[in-house]
C-alpha cells in the first residue's frame, strides 16, 4: 500500500476519490440523521458509529466483488425496447424506498400531532435503524463504486478512499445530525432533499439522466436560504421579546 501511494498519480487519485466519496456521502449522512432521530438520545451516537462502520464494510465488500458490480450494468430483460439491468432495479427500488420513507416522515412531522401538540414519534429499534442505514448505503454507493473503477486501477486505493471518507463522515455526521434534529424546519428541508434524491434515483433507473450538479446546486441554494431564514427568525424573536422589568 505504501508503494502504491508513493506514486504521485496514485496519490492524486486517492485524494480525488476520497473527495468524491465524501460528497456522495452527504446523502447518507442526512438519511442517518433522519433514521436515528427516532432513537433514544443515548443510542443515537452508537447508531451513527455502527451504521457508518457497517456502511464502510458494505462498500469495501462491493469493491471486492467489483466484477459482479460491473456486471449489474448488463441488461437483464428488455421491455418495449427499454433494457433493464440489475443496477436499474437496485436504483429503482432504493429510490422508491427513499420517496416513501421521506413522504412518510414529512407526514409524521406535519400532520400527526398528539393531544399536547407534540409530534407523535414512534420509538425505533437500534438494530432496525442500522439495517436501514446499511441497506440504503448500497444504493447510495453503487454508482460511486462503479465510478471509482473508471478513476482508479488499484483496488487498494479504492478501499483507502472509502476508509478515509467514512472517517471524515464519523467526525461530522453526529454534528450534522444534531443540527438537523435541533431545527424542525431544517429536518423538513433534509427530508425534502431525500425525497428529491429518491426521485433522481428512480429517474436514473429509467435512463432519464439528470445532471447531479443541478440537483446539488438546488439543494445548496435551498440550504443557504433556510440558514438566512433561521438567522432572521432568531434576530426577529430577540427584537420582539419583552424586556425584563426593572428590579423594584
Amino acid at each position: 500500500m505504501i508503494e502504491v501511494l508513493t506514486n504521485p498519480d496514485n496519490l492524486v487519485a486517492l485524494l480525488s476519490l476520497t473527495a468524491l466519496e465524501i460528497v456522495l456521502g452527504v446523502d447518507n449522512i442526512v438519511f442517518i440523521a433522519i433514521i436515528t432521530s427516532r432513537l433514544p438520545a443515548e443510542k443515537q451516537a452508537l447508531a451513527y458509529r455502527v451504521g457508518l462502520f457497517g456502511a464502510m464494510f458494505m462498500r469495501i465488500g462491493l469493491l471486492l466483488v467489483i466484477n459482479w458490480v460491473i456486471g449489474l450494468t448488463e441488461p437483464l430483460v428488455t421491455i418495449r425496447g427499454h433494457e433493464i439491468s440489475g443496477r436499474d432495479l437496485v436504483l429503482h427500488l432504493g429510490g422508491l424506498f427513499l420517496i416513501g420513507k421521506s413522504a412518510h416522515e414529512i407526514y409524521d412531522k406535519v400532520e400527526k400531532l398528539e393531544a399536547h401538540g407534540q409530534i407523535a414519534a414512534k420509538p425505533a429499534s437500534l438494530v432496525f435503524a442500522v439495517i436501514q442505514i446499511m441497506l440504503l448505503d448500497i444504493v447510495f454507493s453503487l454508482d460511486s463504486v462503479i465510478t471509482a473503477v473508471g478513476m482508479v486501477d488499484e483496488i487498494a486505493i479504492m478501499i483507502a478512499a472509502v476508509v478515509a471518507a467514512i472517517g471524515v463522515m464519523l467526525v461530522f455526521a453526529k454534528r450534522i445530525g444534531d443540527f438537523v434534529n435541533r431545527h424542525p424546519s431544517m429536518k423538513i428541508l433534509a427530508l425534502s432533499f431525500l425525497l428529491l434524491i429518491g426521485v433522481l434515483l428512480v429517474a436514473e433507473s429509467l435512463d432519464q439522466h439528470v445532471n447531479k450538479g443541478y440537483i446539488y446546486f438546488a439543494m445548496a441554494f435551498a440550504l443557504l436560504i433556510e440558514l438566512i431564514n433561521m438567522r432572521f427568525r432568531k434576530k426577529h424573536t430577540i427584537a420582539e421579546s419583552p424586556h425584563e422589568p426593572p428590579p423594584t
